[in-house]
């Protein structure tokens, strides 16, 4: 069964996003057809990169039933259980520059991360 957190509730339960990046998401969210009230971005971690972690984003139409789910400024973030260790407490944003143009994952939990920046360790 899923978990929601909503705003508001204990951070480390899930994490929380910017309005910047939430209004990225869901304008990409729409682009893509999406219903904005079920579907959601995926934050997920995966093997891989010099430091070991990396992050992985995708848009999914519905939430996992063992997912956390956080709702920030109408863009839900969808969780599986194992991510939720790594990124428990995070803050997803969005950066519009003309270098680096893209999401960002500020997470507590990272020890050492590689020199680009793209991968990661607890």
């Amino acid at each position: 069964m899923s978990t929601e957190v909503t705003e508001g509730q204990d951070a480390d339960s899930g994490v929380t996003v910017t309005e910047a990046a939430a209004e990225e998401a869901l304008d990409l969210l729409r682009g893509e057809d999406y219903d904005t009230d079920v579907a959601g971005l995926r934050l997920f971690v995966q093997q891989g990169g010099c430091a070991g972690l990396s992050y992985g984003m995708r848009f999914d139409a519905e939430p996992e039933e063992d997912d956390t789910i956080t709702e920030h400024h109408g863009l839900r973030i969808f969780v599986d259980p194992a991510s939720l260790n790594y990124v428990g407490g995070s803050v997803l944003d969005f950066d519009g520059g003309l270098q680096g143009a893209g999401f960002h994952v500020e997470n507590p939990n990272v020890v050492s991360e590689c020199g680009c920046g793209e991968s990661f360790r607890t």
